[in-house]
């Protein structure tokens, strides 16, 4: 007999917000894998339960060995609860390795739902809900993560993702140059805190926002690619680009124009008009 990995969601920011089985499951399991150990002790002491399982840790840097060795006690038949600082394990945060070998051994893998700050975020952004896609922290190096974005130019699902608050100025103004300073986007902060501030607007308006300094837990939506009116094959913005040149336009603003007029990014025409030259 084998025991249950459960994956427990933890309140994002209002103690309140803790399910009673997350309660129940706390007190309750053999084994606790906490982001950190501190935070875990101070949660359920606000809640008023008594840890009587094992606590270890479980964070970015020790995930690999700890997985071995918690998938060790799964299969000796202890029950292993994961638990992360905010929200849902493996969401950004440790578990998903752990519940991939559980799944290669047979080991039940259970849920605990609970707070998300990714779909928090996404109905109270006021952006289209029917159809969205998760894409994380984008890059920390700016060339890196420029080119994350631009690969996202077309997509045309609403995009939540994940920001600190001291790199979220340099991310709006990549984003605007990316997708269009037109497009929209919500930046929620602090969910469900005290301070929680939900702040609407375009790229453009957010970027100039956030150059005075953002504190506090970062979520970011952003609008999808809205549908094509104009040009967007790469082989014609680019004769559109030539064309313009020829007549006597110099070619940054033949780019600016063309992309403003078909309603593409600068980067994709840009790119239409590097990939033309090759």
């Amino acid at each position: 007999m084998t025991g249950t990995l459960v994956l427990a969601a933890a309140p994002i920011g209002r103690v309140e917000d803790a399910s009673g089985r997350l309660v129940r499951a706390l007190g309750e399991a053999d084994v606790i894998a906490a982001e950190d150990t501190r935070r875990l002790r101070r949660l359920a002491g606000e809640l008023g339960v008594e840890l009587s399982g094992r606590v270890v840790s479980h964070y970015e840097q020790n995930e690999k060995v700890r997985a071995e060795e918690l998938l060790g006690e799964l299969l000796g038949g202890r029950d292993v609860l994961v638990i992360t600082d905010a929200g849902m394990p493996g969401v950004s945060d440790p578990g998903y390795r752990l519940v991939r070998a559980a799944i290669v051994e047979g080991v039940p893998v259970s849920v605990l739902p609970g707070p998300s700050a990714v779909t928090a975020a996404l109905v109270v952004s006021g952006l289209p809900t029917d159809r969205f896609c998760f894409e994380g922290f984008p890059p920390r190096k700016a060339g890196e993560r420029a080119r994350r974005l631009a690969s996202l130019a077309g997509e045309a699902r609403t995009m939540v993702f994940f920001e600190s608050p001291r790199r979220l100025g340099g991310t709006l103004a990549d984003m605007a140059d990316a997708f269009g300073a037109d497009r929209p986007a919500a930046v929620c902060r602090e969910l469900t805190k005290t301070y929680e501030e939900v702040r609407r607007g375009t790229l453009g308006e957010l970027a100039a926002w956030a150059e005075e300094g953002v504190r506090g837990e970062i979520t970011l939506v952003v609008g999808g690619a809205p549908e094509p009116e104009g040009l967007t094959d790469p082989a014609d913005l680019a004769a559109a680009v030539a064309a313009r040149v020829d007549a006597g336009t110099p070619r940054k603003q033949a780019i600016v124009d063309v992309a403003k007029e078909n309603g593409v990014p600068k980067r994709v025409v840009y790119d239409a008009v590097v990939q033309a030259k090759k």
